[in-house]
């Protein structure tokens, strides 16, 4: 059986969320929308699929690679602009004489998460936001090899790390390898993905935290979506690039001051004399 899933492109409305990835392989809970669509494909009997892109579409093809992992057979497809559904079944379904999936799993539009489909992801930062956290309660599937529920609504990876003396507020999610330092609070509606260092006494609330992102000592990161440097507050739709690598960095960047301290050391850094809040009205 066979399926075909359609990528979205860039959008407008969530422009930045675009910047390092494809919006289809952007991650979102520790996966993404292709692997949620892959493994709904799989759930539903498919054992092929092709993957159609007019964004990036090596980045994706890498990413999928021949669709093993997920127990099918993939091919990613360039195209020079983005399909609607119709459009992809009569170019590519009409003429094909192998089995295909029944309407309307054999060709997918991926602008959402699965079993939502009133929640369309890319109209704006805070549908992207608000479809996370919805979709929040159905992440911890038999398949996440190591998650665990600390608490009512918390739950947290492989390999992360916790200070006894952070709070964590329901809902939370947070991803494997993470860092959460002495007095950080984090929660309510906080997503924190792979490998993200949050320091001590940092506050993340209403927040998205992306993958190997650096939140600094002291800073106060609420209703918004944070992605390396780049500050997002989906709330007022406004979008900073935060020059203090001390405040807000990617630790992608090896060479970074940041990223060389932690290498060594995951001990606290110098304490300030004052905290820090992106505020969203004025960009400062």
């Amino acid at each position: 059986m066979k399926s075909l899933l359609i990528c979205p492109s860039e959008r407008q409305g969530v422009a930045a969320l675009a910047e390092q990835h494809p919006l289809a392989i952007l991650p979102l809970l520790g996966k993404t929308l292709v692997d949620y669509w892959l493994e709904h494909l799989v759930e539903h009997g498919a054992k092929e699929a092709v993957v159609l892109s007019d964004d990036r579409a090596p980045q994706i093809a890498a990413y999928v690679e021949d669709g093993a992992r997920w127990g099918l057979k993939v091919a990613v497809q360039h195209e020079v602009t983005e399909r609607t559904v119709d459009e992809a079944r009569n170019r590519y379904k009409v003429a094909d004489n192998t089995p295909w999936l029944g309407a309307p799993d054999d060709v997918i539009f991926m602008d959402r998460l699965p079993p939502t489909p009133d929640r369309p992801l890319f109209t704006s930062y805070a549908a992207w936001f608000a479809a996370g956290i919805d979709w929040l309660p159905h992440a911890a599937t038999p398949d996440r090899v190591g998650i665990r529920v600390i608490k009512l609504g918390v739950w947290a990876g492989l390999h992360t790390r916790i200070a006894p003396t952070a709070e964590l507020h329901a809902p939370c999610w947070i991803g494997d390898n993470v860092y959460i330092g002495d007095g950080a609070i984090v929660g309510p509606n906080v997503i924190v993905e792979e490998r993200a260092f949050i320091e001590p006494r940092a506050i993340v609330r209403d927040s998205h935290i992306g993958p190997n992102t650096f939140i600094g000592a002291h800073a106060d990161v609420e209703h918004s979506i944070a992605l390396g440097s780049t500050l997002i507050n989906w709330k007022y739709d406004s979008v900073l690039k935060v020059p203090d690598e001390f405040l807000l960095c990617s630790l992608d960047q090896p060479q970074g001051a940041v990223a060389r301290l932690l290498k060594t050391s995951v001990a606290k850094q110098p304490e300030r004399e004052w905290t820090w809040k992106f505020n969203a009205k004025t960009g400062l």
